[in-house]
């Protein structure tokens, strides 16, 4: 007999996850081969290869993404200051094109001719993979089951679990949708599909309500070196731990809680609860430190740069040409962007206590409000004069009848 063709999926051991091993033993004649992306869920995932060889798999992989995440997808990213519609951090969007990524270099080098994943055919996460894929492989076939099955919901989903005795993570009682990695925890579902509802304080697993945060504010300092993260208070983290170490702080005190509602790619609003402790502090650091060494027009077109950085990861276009663009001029505004931050965090509240750079641009002589001898107040009246002849000029055509408002 010839041997089966292979399908290698995108396995996380969860509830959507565990049924599509046995729903492709049922669908397709494919030998089913599950790859676990290990980008920090903050789990044991050795249990997931027993789970998955029980559920039909022929072979697991696990594999260790944190470092290449990090290095090659969150730094990249808060490099740019990129934040999705102001508040979300995009922690399940980098998460998506590297394990996407290393599904590719398996299938290859099993000689897969399809791959599969658990995304929803309502979600963004689809787009994400299947766009990776497409870049990486655009000869692999892409199977995804949510658009092609007769589940329905998620209690359907859970009915056929238990009917071929799967064990699974969630409970019609429970039916919050989450999503972990290092960066990140996501909550979606249950109550929360209620914009009305406010997340009671069992939502949370990363983050310390910030009511019931210490009641003594805690000082972090962070150092960055042309941009990326190396220090927090004074010990220096590989980029991994440096994370680790963040969420850690940040947690404790409540730091990192978003409650939006997004619009995602597909039309569709969608209300999201999500802890990112350490990312915030990250965030809020870097862009003090951008704020004393970029100048005033790469700062200010950096931000416009920011909005589309953001909206590229939020819709899957990882590997792009404009992305691998923009992340060339984001390095470039990186160069000075050295130094060190110190932030007081207290009640989920990360408040600015102190900024110094090398390169810094601020000038406490040209700033002071004191007297000072470097700068000439009357210089001010010429600047003003041009600036404002465009605004001179058209009034005085609005007192000969011949302006805009005449």
């Amino acid at each position: 007999m010839a041997e089966k063709q292979k399908v290698v999926l995108a396995y996380s051991g969860g509830l959507d996850t565990s049924i599509i091993i046995p729903w492709l033993k049922e669908n397709f004649d494919y030998e089913v081969i599950a790859m676990v992306g290990d980008v920090g869920q903050g789990e044991e995932l050795e249990p997931l290869r027993e789970k998955a060889i029980k559920s039909g798999a022929s072979k697991v992989y696990i594999e260790d993404l944190k470092k290449e995440f990090v290095e090659d997808f969150i730094f990249p990213t808060l490099k740019a200051g990129a934040i999705y519609e102001g508040k979300y951090l995009l922690g399940t969007s980098f998460a998506r094109p590297v394990i996407a990524k290393r599904l590719v270099e398996i299938a290859e080098k099993e000689g897969a001719v399809a791959v599969a994943h658990g995304a929803t055919g309502k979600g963004n996460d689809q787009v994400r993979f299947e766009l990776t894929i497409k870049a990486l492989n655009p000869h692999l076939k892409i199977i995804a089951p949510w658009r092609m099955w007769d589940i329905r919901s998620r209690e359907d989903a859970i009915d056929y679990a238990r009917a071929r005795n799967i064990p699974i993570p969630v409970t019609k009682e429970h039916p919050y949708s989450m999503d972990r990695n290092l960066w990140h925890l996501s909550h979606e579902g249950g109550d929360l599909e209620d914009p009305w509802n406010e997340p009671g304080d069992h939502v949370y697993l990363i983050c310390t309500p910030p009511h019931k945060a210490p009641d003594e504010p805690e000082y972090v300092e962070i150092e960055f070196e042309k941009g990326i993260p190396v220090k927090v208070n004074g010990t220096h983290y590989d980029s991994v731990e440096l994370i680790q170490k963040l969420n850690e702080i940040g947690a404790r005190h409540g730091i990192g809680i978003v409650d939006i509602v997004e619009n995602r790619l597909v039309g569709i609003k969608s209300r999201g609860v999500y802890e990112t402790p350490g990312g915030t502090i990250l965030y809020t650091a870097h862009e003090m430190l951008e704020s004393i060494t970029l100048d005033r027009d790469t700062l200010h077109y950096k931000q416009h740069v920011a909005i589309k950085f953001a909206e590229l990861v939020y819709d899957g276009k990882w590997y792009t040409p404009l992305r691998k663009a923009l992340s060339a001029f984001v390095d470039s505004t990186q160069e000075n962007v050295t130094g060190r931050v110190r932030l007081k965090l207290y009640k989920g509240n990360c408040i600015p206590a102190g900024v110094e750079s090398p390169y810094s641009l601020y000038d406490k002589e040209l700033a002071t409000f004191g007297e000072d001898s470097v700068y000439n107040q009357k210089d001010a009246e010429g600047f003003i004069n041009l600036f404002g002849l465009p605004l001179k000029v058209q009034a005085l055509l609005r007192e000969k009848g011949k302006g805009l408002d005449s």
